[in-house]
C-alpha cells in the first residue's frame, strides 16, 4: 500500500470526510497554493524541528503566509534552541521526505515521540489543508477530524500562540 493509500484507509476506518486536489507533485506551500485557489481552507504550513541534542521532536502546524519565530518556539517547548530536522531524521521519525511533512506522518512514527503543536489562530472550523503523505495531492480535513485522528494513534496536540 502506498503512503497515500495508507492515509486513505486511516481517514475512511475513522469516518472522517475531506476534500482532495490532485496536481503535479509540489515541494512549497507556494506552489500547492496555485493549484487549490478558490477553494475554501486554511493553508497550512507543516514543519518538523528538533532540539540541538536530537532527541524531542516538533510537529508544528501554522498559516503558511507566517513565518515561525524560533526563538520564541524554543521558548514555549522548554528549549534553548529548536532548528529544522535534518532529512535522516524526518525520515526515521515520520517516515517522510523533505516538501512532504505533513500531520499524516503520525502515522509512521510508532514510538509515539513526536510532540504536535498548532498555531492557534488555525484552529477553527474552517478545513486545514495538508499533503497526504504525497505532494500530488492535497487533502482538506477539518480540525474535529484531524481530532479523531490524532487520538486514534495515540497522540495529543497542543494550541500555542506564535
Amino acid at each position: 500500500m502506498s503512503p497515500y493509500e495508507q492515509v486513505i484507509a486511516e481517514l475512511e476506518k475513522l469516518n472522517i470526510s475531506y476534500d482532495m486536489v490532485e496536481h503535479p507533485a509540489v515541494y512549497t506551500t507556494d506552489k500547492a497554493d496555485e493549484y487549490i485557489k478558490g477553494k475554501t481552507g486554511i493553508r497550512t504550513k507543516s514543519l518538523f524541528l528538533t532540539n540541538r541534542k536530537k532527541n524531542a521532536f516538533y510537529l508544528v502546524f501554522m498559516d503558511d503566509d507566517k513565518r515561525l519565530d524560533m526563538k520564541h518556539f524554543a521558548e514555549i517547548v522548554g528549549e534553548k534552541h529548536v532548528k529544522f530536522a535534518a532529512e535522516e531524521l524526518l525520515m526515521e521519525k515520520l517516515g517522510l521526505k523533505p516538501g512532504f511533512v505533513s500531520i499524516f506522518g503520525l502515522l509512521n512514527n510508532k514510538e509515539k515521540d513526536v510532540q504536535v503543536y498548532f498555531e492557534k489562530e488555525i484552529v477553527g472550523d474552517v478545513p486545514l489543508t495538508f499533503h497526504p503523505n504525497d505532494n500530488t495531492k492535497t487533502l482538506f480535513v477539518k480540525m474535529d477530524d484531524l481530532v479523531k485522528f490524532m487520538n486514534d494513534l495515540g497522540f495529543e496536540y497542543h494550541v500555542i500562540e506564535l
